[in-house]
């Protein structure tokens, strides 16, 4: 038996159906744009200024807060310390310090591990020449082969001749000069920072 509908009906049928048809048709392809869209701010890439650390008096403190390392101390600023203290405990040596890192052997000398390209002679470390009193750090003297060390010669030229693996730092197997005076005379000099101590 066959049922013949009324025109109005087949009116209203026509008229819910067409919005509903054309909403999908708008959804399935603007679907299609936002997946495009999603794929070309995937391809976006933002240039970040990397990491630095001009370093302060104010930021340099009593040695004997920063990390103990086979007698000399490690720090870094920037939240790297962990991968700093990993590189310092390799003995092979092979990886470069992060951006960040403090090492002092002596109170009076420090060098910094600064952005890449701040200076590729001397692997972008920053040497600093220190006065140190029971008030603080003064800064003397900064920058890189014009520093010089306790002992008159330049901090730069001195670690320029540490095996490539050492990322410029000196150690008594790592190619550089010795220091004219002894383990225990550094101790000594290291043991009378009078800076006071952050943490006891």
């Amino acid at each position: 038996m066959t049922t013949i509908r009324p025109r109005g009906a087949l009116k209203q049928v026509f008229v819910v159906a067409i919005p509903v048809v054309i909403a999908l048709v708008a959804a399935c392809s603007s679907g299609g744009d936002d997946d495009a869209g999603t794929k070309g701010s995937d391809r976006t890439t933002t240039t970040a200024k990397p990491q630095d650390l001009v370093m302060k008096a104010e930021d340099f403190s009593n040695i004997h807060d920063m990390t103990p390392v086979r007698g000399f101390f490690v720090d870094n600023k920037l939240g790297h310390l962990k991968e700093a203290l990993k590189v310092a405990n390799d003995r092979k040596g092979g990886d470069p310090y992060p951006v960040g890192t403090i090492l002092q052997l002596v109170p009076q000398e420090a060098m910094v591990k600064r952005a890449p390209g701040f200076d590729p002679a001397s692997h972008d470390w920053e040497f600093f020449g220190l006065d140190v009193t029971p008030q603080g750090t003064k800064i003397n003297v900064r920058g890189g082969a014009e520093v010089k060390n306790r002992f008159g010669g330049s901090c730069s030229g001195c670690h320029g001749a540490a095996k490539p693996a050492f990322d410029f730092v000196c150690e008594h197997d790592h190619g550089c000069a010795p220091l004219p005076i002894g383990d225990d005379v550094i101790k000594s000099v290291q043991d009378a920072d009078p800076r006071p101590r952050v943490h006891t």
